[in-house]
């Protein structure tokens, strides 16, 4: 799956959002962003990808 560097920014700047303003602490970012590489290893790996391209398609106004 390609990711483009636009939306890479935009979770990066609601990670340190959260991180900066609702609290959340730094080891817990660190657990969900190393949950979210194991995940990427797993049989589930294809159904995330199919729904992060779905909710951007969607975002852009694309119809599939």
């Amino acid at each position: 799956m390609t990711v483009t560097f636009p939306l890479v920014l935009v979770l990066g700047v609601v990670a340190w959002a959260a991180i900066k303003f609702l609290g959340i602490r730094m080891w817990a970012a660190l657990v969900i962003a190393l949950f979210g590489f194991w995940l990427a290893h797993t049989f589930l790996a294809p159904a995330v990808e199919s729904g992060t391209r779905t909710g951007v398609h969607l975002a852009n106004g694309k119809h599939i």
